[in-house]
């Protein structure tokens, strides 16, 4: 068990010192150069450094320290631990590396730069530790006020980057709300990962014969519930299966013509999902040699012949 622990740490602080030197490469040889910010602390601590001749590596302590230390009372010790020692991480890395400048082309600068510091961000976060500490005060306010993370992020930002238009420029700022977009974007993929999955919950009378089709026709996994009773538009319904079943995005319009083609009255709710594990979600089943697919089918030519 400890072996195990032990393992998971170091990956987890290998995978840190990667989105380290990302986001340190994304601000050095990108964003710095060109004076453009990124959102959150590390946007202030560049919105500094284009007034003051302050080395950037001290700024981003600087202003990090404030949302350190609330993130102490707000969020587990480790997490803190962890993001002091990030946020170190990249200081030095700017401090003490000289990456090139690689493009001048601002389009390029906004969409890489915002690329790599997006990947570092998203990576640092999967392992339990924080880069940036907007993310800390938007956990403080969302349990104070019971307001969204992401509001408080986006109303942090929107703050400044509109000081940023009246103390830089106009340009800068809107080459730093598009690095904020890409960095954002970015980050919620490495979170979140590349693949976009959609709940389906399925209300038909034809229960049996939906169940047949998504099985053998998109071969992912089903969670039936038993429905008693409800209203609608005809009246009471009998009793009946409730169908629902976790698709890839690219398979949605595929499952809703298999629906269509049995049950064109079909009720029909989809839902995002955010995180999934285990189950079938990639046509784990073998639709030839899955036994059990058989004899549903055979229970089903049953019941119709009643």
């Amino acid at each position: 068990m400890n072996y195990k622990k032990s393992t998971s740490s170091i990956s987890e602080f290998f995978q840190i010192i990667i989105g380290i030197i990302l986001t340190s490469l994304g601000l050095k040889a990108f964003l710095l150069p060109n004076g453009f910010l990124d959102g959150g602390v590390t946007g202030i601590a560049l919105l500094v450094k284009t007034q003051v001749d302050i080395n950037m590596s001290y700024l981003l302590i600087l202003f990090s320290i404030p949302f350190l230390i609330l993130g102490y009372f707000t969020v587990s010790k480790r997490i803190v631990v962890k993001s002091i020692l990030s946020i170190l991480g990249v200081a030095l890395f700017i401090h003490f590396e000289n990456f090139q400048t690689i493009t001048n082309d601002k389009l390029l600068i906004s969409i890489f730069g915002g690329l790599l510091v997006g990947s570092g961000i998203g990576i640092a976060i999967r392992n339990g530790s924080v880069l940036d500490g907007s993310e800390i005060l938007g956990i403080y306010l969302n349990d104070k006020l019971g307001i969204s993370i992401g509001k408080i992020v986006m109303g942090f930002n929107i703050i400044l980057f509109g000081i940023t238009a009246f103390a830089v420029s106009m340009e800068v700022a809107l080459y730093s709300i598009l690095t904020y977009i890409v960095a954002a974007k970015v980050t919620d993929t490495v979170i979140e990962g590349f693949e976009d999955f959609i709940g389906v919950t399925i209300v038909s009378k034809k229960y049996d014969l939906i169940k047949i089709a998504i099985l053998e026709e998109l071969g992912t996994g089903l969670t039936v519930y038993k429905g008693t009773s409800g209203f609608g538009s005809r009246g009471e319904a009998e009793d009946f299966d409730i169908i629902h079943s976790i698709v890839n995005r690219i398979d949605i319009k595929k499952m809703y013509k298999i629906i269509n083609d049995i049950d064109k009255n079909a009720f029909i709710v989809e839902f995002d999902v955010n995180s999934v594990k285990g189950g079938v979600l990639r046509h784990y089943i073998n639709k030839k040699k899955n036994k059990n697919l058989e004899i549903l089918k055979a229970s089903v030519q049953k019941n119709l012949e009643k």
